[in-house]
């Protein structure tokens, strides 16, 4: 059994990489179940954010390179191109990135909580899928006790970190008072729901959610007092906008140059702040070019999140040792579970030889046998038959020099090193 963890994230990859390589809610398990036909993964989960996708597989033998190549087959993206932005932990390493990443440890935000909801998601996804088995399923829920142990015993989640919060930390240098703003939030998602909520603390004057479906949309703005508009209005509620923050699974962009030229006008160019939190983008890069819009996309966020990060650094050390922990008791715990099946095999070759050995007493005992002599032929026979294979196969191994077998052979059946020596063997 082996374990890899393979992707790309915001450390190692640009966001026009990661919006080539991200995949939709309705291409995973049609992407899970591929993976495992045509890698040797017998097990698959992929997590896809804004920030990062990747693989977590359980193979027979580590073989990364096979899956490199389905990735940037299944992207349209050339295999060298990808291996210069990707990453591959295996075993121990993948065990110890995969939590690192539930606890939010690898984020691009310090101790973000919505990675956990989002590594819950994916592992239900490949449940569905049916590509999620007893090892990975075991790793899968190993990692989450770890995460909620990071999550109750340091202050890594403490205080508002995220995305969200730093979109709306921007707002609030770039307004001075949003009490006056009016702010159009595009998606009914969880960021945007976090966005909606800080936006309300903060107490903006109003805000208008954009989505697909008009049903989501009012769902989130009756939490807020917002008011509740399909994408096709955005036009329409564009040009009263001074905030403008989106995030959505859609593939093309949903805000083109020439519309928010149009609100300009209507505005006499009064600024727009825009933040596009979205992978794939949701704003064409192009607005950016025009005056009085200041656009920012999530890479853009460091600096404002880095000035939020001070007040978890000290819990990260904490944090980072909790994950040292629960991925050696992981890794124990499988090295355990690896005996199972050679202990399983044991007690089965044991139980043959005491059944054989029981029947032949049995008809020793119907053909008239003394019984006191046949319960002591019961008991040599077994305990010969028992010790036979290991005696012949200790001999083997120190006639070979592998004297290490006496040492552990003394270990495993826990023998008093004190205990006399057979002097037929010296």
């Amino acid at each position: 059994m082996a374990f890899i963890a393979l992707g790309i994230n915001h450390k190692t990859a640009s966001v026009e990489v990661r919006e080539r390589v991200a995949f939709t809610p309705e291409q995973l398990v049609e992407a899970l179940q591929q993976l495992c036909r045509l890698t040797p993964s017998r097990e698959a989960a992929i997590l896809s954010t804004c920030n990062r996708s990747e693989l977590y597989l359980e193979q027979d033998q580590l073989s990364s390179d096979e899956v490199l190549q389905w990735l940037a087959d299944y992207h349209r993206l050339s295999v060298d191109e990808l291996r210069a932005c990707a990453y591959v932990h295996s075993e121990e390493d993948a065990v110890r990135h995969m939590m690192r990443v539930a606890c939010g440890l690898d984020s691009m935000v310090l101790g973000e909580p919505q990675i956990l909801g989002q590594l819950k998601s994916a592992y239900a996804v490949a449940r569905e899928a049916g590509t999620v088995g007893p090892l990975l399923g075991r790793l899968f829920q190993a990692t989450f006790s770890t995460a909620k142990t990071v999550r109750t015993d340091t202050a890594i989640g403490e205080n508002p970190v995220s995305v969200a919060f730093a979109a709306v930390s921007l707002a609030k240098q770039i307004f001075a008072d949003l009490h006056r703003s009016q702010a159009l939030l595009i998606g009914a998602g969880e960021t945007i729901s976090l966005v909606a909520r800080h936006l309300h603390d903060q107490g903006i004057k109003r805000i208008v959610v954009a989505n697909r479906t008009l049903e989501r949309a009012s769902q989130l703005a009756e939490q807020f007092g917002a008011h509740a508009v399909l994408l096709s209005d955005i036009p329409d509620v564009l040009a009263h906008s001074d905030i403008v923050i989106s995030s959505t699974a859609s593939q093309l962009p949903i805000l083109g140059k020439g519309a928010v030229e149009s609100a300009l006008k209507k505005r006499r160019h009064k600024p727009i702040f825009m933040v596009d939190i979205a992978v794939p983008r949701d704003i064409e890069s192009q607005v950016g070019e025009l005056e009085d819009v200041y656009l920012y996309t999530v890479d853009d966020l460091h600096e404002v999140i880095e000035e939020n990060l001070k007040s978890r650094q000290g819990a990260a050390q904490a944090a980072e040792e909790l994950v040292a922990a629960g991925t050696d008791d992981f890794m124990q715990r499988l090295r355990e579970l690896a005996a199972v099946d050679v202990l399983k095999a044991y007690r089965q070759q044991a139980e043959r030889l005491r059944d054989d050995e029981l029947a032949k007493a049995q008809r020793m005992l119907a053909n008239g046998g003394n019984p006191d002599d046949v319960l002591a032929q019961l008991a040599r026979g077994l305990t010969n038959k028992l010790l036979h294979a290991p005696s012949v196969r200790m001999k083997k191994l120190t006639a070979e020099g592998r004297v290490d077998a006496l040492s552990l052979a003394q270990e495993l059946f826990a023998l008093d090193e004190s205990a006399p020596q057979d002097k037929g063997l010296q």
